[in-house]
């Protein structure tokens, strides 16, 4: 996986546990996906994103290899 689908998969999961959160145990939760919301604009912006910057010091490749 690369570095923008794992930024992409990460913020989607954490949209939908902030949605089941308010939904089922406060609605307190909520201010989670705003978070999430508020920051890919942020890096929208700005492109700067803490997550994806935190990847490639990891060593996630920054795009898939051409031929397998």
């Amino acid at each position: 996986m690369t570095v923008d689908r794992i930024v992409h998969l990460v913020a989607g999961s954490m949209v939908l546990l902030s949605a089941a959160l308010a939904s089922f145990a406060h609605p307190g939760w909520i201010w989670l996906g705003v978070l999430v919301g508020a920051n890919l604009a942020q890096s929208g912006l700005t492109r700067f994103c803490p997550l994806a910057a935190l990847l490639r010091r990891a060593g996630v490749p920054e795009t898939e290899a051409c031929c397998r």
